[in-house]
């Protein structure tokens, strides 16, 4: 037995009430004209970055497992927000932007969008663009600080796969940690070696040019660019207090727990990560 996928849902519009109702902490949705009005639908192309933001040094991320002699999150490698563009848009690339806050690294944008009506909690400061060449992947992970993501893609394709936060258990998670184990690909994995994920229900969707994606609070996510393209995340915090705890403690204490263990033990470490979650997964299905 393999995933059972399904489809995720696509609606042009929905209102805050149908939205509480049938999809707020519940399930993801594609809304397809929610960010119809943006300036930001016609103005963000790869030139117009290029004129507002070209010569800014960006962090860029690889394709490669994470290195114990980083801390969480650390850069691959800096390049020219420009000659970046016109790689994406020349050739595929496993080199990818992470965590793009435009707030702070290009504020004249904030004006292309604006935060959807659905809900409230938006973390104003923290708008976030990702960018990614033809091919690149993410990682199956969650959000660190446990948010509701209105995700808002441009310029291009890109398949998402999505778990619901119940199926944690058997996603190989590795301790302190957001991340499942890398070598278990959650595109198209063996069964025979993550016998845990059979079985499992995986959302899939591809978006396109204009699409948001909701994405509600601790649900997994893998993504792949069929295109050099880019995405705007915002991002709204849960109402419930238990799960603003859970946020706090893994941004404070599970993360620098993480950082400290890379810097003590280096590759036993993530040895010790690896085991513990084929292990925990395992024993599920054992």
């Amino acid at each position: 037995m393999a995933f059972v996928d399904r489809p995720i849902e696509r609606v042009a519009h929905l209102s805050p009430d149908v939205f509480a109702r049938d999809y707020y902490r519940k399930k993801p949705v594609v809304i397809t004209e929610l960010a119809k009005d943006w300036p930001a639908v016609n103005k963000w192309t790869p030139e117009y970055f290029k004129q507002i933001a070209g010569d800014q040094q960006v962090p860029l991320y690889d394709g490669s497992k994470a290195d114990y002699t980083k801390v969480v999150n650390q850069p691959d490698r800096w390049m020219r927000f420009a000659d970046y563009l016109d790689l994406i848009e020349r050739e595929p690339t496993d080199w990818r932007i992470f965590a793009f806050n435009v707030l702070k690294s290009v504020p004249a944008v904030t004006s292309d969008y604006h935060n959807p009506s659905l809900t409230t909690g938006f973390l104003n400061d923290f708008p976030m663009l990702f960018f990614g060449g033809a091919g690149s992947r993410v990682f199956l992970h969650y959000d660190i600080d446990l948010p509701h993501l209105f995700h808002t893609h441009f310029h291009g394709r890109k398949r998402v796969l999505l778990f619901a936060p119940e199926s944690s258990p058997r996603l190989y998670r590795l301790p302190f940690s957001i991340f499942s184990h890398e070598d278990m690909k959650a595109d198209a994995p063996d069964f025979d070696r993550w016998p845990a994920l059979r079985g499992l229900t995986r959302y899939e969707t591809e978006m396109e040019h204009g699409d948001t994606l909701y994405m509600p609070t601790g649900w997994w996510h893998h993504m792949t660019y069929l295109t050099g393209s880019y995405s705007l995340t915002l991002r709204a915090l849960d109402t419930n207090w238990l799960r603003k705890a859970h946020s706090v403690y893994n941004v404070l204490i599970m993360r620098n727990l993480d950082n400290l263990g890379r810097k003590l033990w280096g590759p036993e470490w993530f040895a010790y990560k690896e085991r513990t979650a084929i292990a925990r997964s395992n024993a599920l299905v054992a």
